[in-house]
């Protein structure tokens, strides 16, 4: 989102989110469980790990290193049946798909630079026995990017923060029975008016979700509303202009892999802020914290966050870029759209002080070893009042609010 909405009397922004039965959410789930399988047993395991569904069937592809065996088969009809897909009138399910694995190992002209960077290479700090700040290398090139604004208390946009809550509402009334009728697949999407910066109403709410086919419209329609949208969204927010739709085709019987093919990281706006931040492009599910399109775009976060709760700026993006093989990023950079209440460049300085964006430093503060992952793949990555992930913690905004004098 640019500068211009807070220069704007009134502005439309819009974000969507999806359930964890959407058949790309579905993969990505299956991917992180894969990858929280091995570090188990093997925390410094190379993964690269994507999936795809369609009827009936499962495909695992990707590159893995690991000293574990994993019954690779058994988590992937483990996690279908977890997301809901556990009876056979669904038109996909656990017990019946198929499962074809295409693993590899991780190129050897990749770990090249990954096992050793460049720095250690060049006589940097280096340590065969162990994992000193330069050993690792970015895993690949890129850049990443970290947000933060304070619309809502868990620092992220009101826009995707509302469209992952009905998303996850509509998951809670379909496990506890509340409607029984629906099933996993599902969306939502939330328009909201800001004026001059500031979140003034809500102008639009879609939600989709798959249901039984014996359910009237007329009844979807006035349980969701009831028991998710008014259940979900601010009443301060809402006024008789705000539209909303409910399943706008009129029927959502077929959904999930069913209805449409699949895959791993196809969702990366829903996994991140909604489209309001810009985006490096890598998707996240599957990929071990070597992997600095995962784990970066965790550290951009954590910094952004923190500058905030500090104080220093309503709204800030963070972007670090990376070679691959070198362990120091090319860049660090920050846009505080016009929000800032210190000088960008003395903000910049504190990054660079507080903030170590070096792989091995990242995987090490964010203890980013742990098998985690499973929880970040549906629902967002940032933001989550409901997990605890460490990326997510405030304990370096006092001191940054302190030396900045705010």
């Amino acid at each position: 989102m640019s500068s211009t909405f807070k220069e704007s009397e009134s502005f439309l922004y819009t974000s969507e989110s999806v359930t964890e039965g959407h058949p790309d959410k579905l993969c990505d789930q299956i991917s992180d469980a894969i990858l929280d399988a091995i570090l188990r047993d093997d925390p410094l395991a190379r993964v690269a790990c994507e999936v795809c569904v369609t009827t009936g069937l499962v495909i695992v592809m990707g590159e893995v290193t690991t000293n574990t065996r994993l019954d690779f088969d058994q988590i992937v009809r483990d996690t279908i049946k977890e997301v809901g897909y556990d009876n056979p009138e669904l038109g996909f399910d656990y017990m019946s798909c198929k499962v074809e694995l295409a693993i590899q190992e991780q190129s050897s002209d990749i770990a090249l630079g990954v096992n050793v960077s460049g720095e250690a290479k060049e006589g940097g700090s280096f340590n065969p026995e162990g994992e000193d700040v330069d050993n690792i290398g970015a895993g690949d090139q890129g850049m990443v990017v970290g947000f933060a604004c304070n619309e809502t208390p868990e620092a992220m946009p009101l826009t995707i923060s509302l469209s992952h809550k009905l998303c996850l509402r509509l998951a809670e009334v379909r496990r506890q029975g509340i409607l029984p009728y629906l099933r996993p697949d599902g969306k939502s999407q939330v328009t909201v008016e800001y004026s001059y910066g500031i979140p003034k109403r809500i102008e639009a709410v879609v939600v989709s979700a798959q249901h039984s086919p014996d359910v009237s419209q007329e009844k979807i329609s006035s349980d969701i509303m009831d028991q998710v949208i008014l259940y979900v969204l601010p009443g301060d927010l809402l006024d008789d202009r705000t539209k909303y739709y409910v399943n706008p085709t009129g029927r959502f019987a077929i959904g999930g892999p069913a209805a449409d093919t699949g895959l791993t990281g196809r969702k990366i706006l829903v996994d991140t802020y909604g489209g309001v931040a810009r985006h490096g492009g890598g998707a996240f599910s599957g990929k071990d914290s070597t992997k600095i399109d995962r784990s970066a775009a965790y550290a951009a976060r954590y910094a952004a966050k923190n500058i905030v709760a500090a104080g220093l700026a309503d709204r800030l993006e963070i972007q670090v870029s990376y070679a691959i093989g070198r362990a120091q990023p090319l860049s660090v950079s920050v846009e505080t759209f016009g929000t800032n209440r210190i000088e960008n460049s003395k903000i910049l300085d504190l990054i660079h002080k507080h903030f170590d964006f070096r792989p091995t430093s990242i995987i090490h503060y964010l203890t980013l070893r742990q098998p985690i992952f499973r929880n970040t793949a549906a629902y967002g990555h940032f933001g989550r009042d409901d997990m605890a992930f460490p990326w997510e913690r405030l304990d370096k905004a006092d001191s940054i609010r302190r030396e900045a004098g705010i």
